[in-house]
């Protein structure tokens, strides 16, 4: 239990799965510490990819639902709340809407910030997570919930808002390292990662989460289906649960944020003489294993945050 008075954390994401990917172990060790964890989605999943045993009846979206609980549980999440909103899809056009329902994409703005402040509101929550304004790797589904989690703290006046993020640079490096001894297929891009996701110099909190591992890597055990695929096709998520728990505390042992106010401010970290951006003199100052004497030297040698409640009173 953390000395400090409790806060509120709340993780708006687009689908279920995304908490798993980007700010589970975030969120895990923010309910390990005492702290209450609220974890709301956009939408159902229901267009997202699945072996037919998962979506052949049309359930997808029923059970990804229930994945995102579990999930939830394996976390520590207090409470899960779904916006009512119906997945727009990858592809460049969404679907036509479903009966009694708006894809997420296309709804009105203003609308669904209205329905996340509302429990931002009733929660008084501290801290909103959310996206980077590329929506990661530019789902759809991300960007709109990018502009509508910015606007939804505008309107509850939430204290802090981070978008979960990866430093591209560290994206570009795992994909080179997996590409010697796996085969991506042809219409797999790298360069497209040149845009995605964050700068490294925009990163305000490297959070470790190495200690919360176990409750990330269960996170994403959870959702089955998104680990499913017909005819033995890989799927991203299934490759990730493949890898050895030594090497998966590492590649998933931290996770990263770009603080919105600090980024409205024109706040970031440039490279020194050196050619080293302060994330970088983090890096190799903070141990990773989220200590208290780790975390002290990662801030006094990077300025970058360590704690998503840090200066909250």
């Amino acid at each position: 239990m953390d000395e400090r008075m409790p806060h509120t954390l709340l993780a708006f994401h687009a689908h279920p799965d995304d908490e798993a990917l980007l700010t589970s172990g975030t969120m895990a060790r923010a309910a390990a510490e005492g702290h209450r964890v609220v974890l709301v989605v956009a939408t159902d999943g229901g267009e997202g990819l699945a072996a037919t045993e998962y979506a052949g009846d049309g359930g997808l979206a029923v059970r990804r639902m229930g994945e995102l609980e579990a999930s939830a549980r394996a976390l520590g999440v207090a409470r899960v709340e779904h916006l009512g909103y119906a997945d727009s899809g990858l592809g460049p056009h969404a679907p036509p809407d479903p009966p009694g329902a708006t894809r997420f994409v296309r709804a009105n703005t203003d609308e669904a910030a209205a329905r996340l402040a509302a429990i931002l509101t009733e929660e008084d929550a501290d801290v909103l997570l959310t996206y980077d304004p590329n929506g990661g790797y530019g789902h759809p589904d991300h960007v709109k919930a990018h502009e509508v989690g910015m606007r939804a703290a505008e309107l509850a006046g939430t204290r802090r808002v981070l978008q979960a993020t990866v430093p591209r640079d560290t994206i570009r490096r795992a994909i080179d390292l997996a590409a010697k001894v796996y085969r991506f297929p042809p219409e797999f891009d790298r360069n497209s990662f040149n845009r995605a996701f964050s700068a490294r110099r925009d990163i305000t909190h490297r959070i470790s989460v190495r200690r919360h591992i176990v409750a990330k890597r269960a996170s994403m055990r959870a959702h089955a289906s998104q680990a499913s695929a017909d005819g033995g096709a890989d799927r991203t998520l299934a490759a990730f649960l493949r890898i050895p728990r030594p090497l998966y505390d590492l590649v998933f042992g931290r996770e990263w944020y770009v603080d919105a106010t600090a980024e409205a401010h024109g706040i970031t970290h440039p490279p020194d003489e050196n050619g080293d951006c302060a994330l970088d003199r983090g890096d190799r100052a903070l141990d990773g294993e989220g200590t208290r004497k780790g975390r002290a030297a990662g801030r006094k040698h990077s300025g970058i945050r360590t704690d998503v409640f840090e200066g909250l009173t």
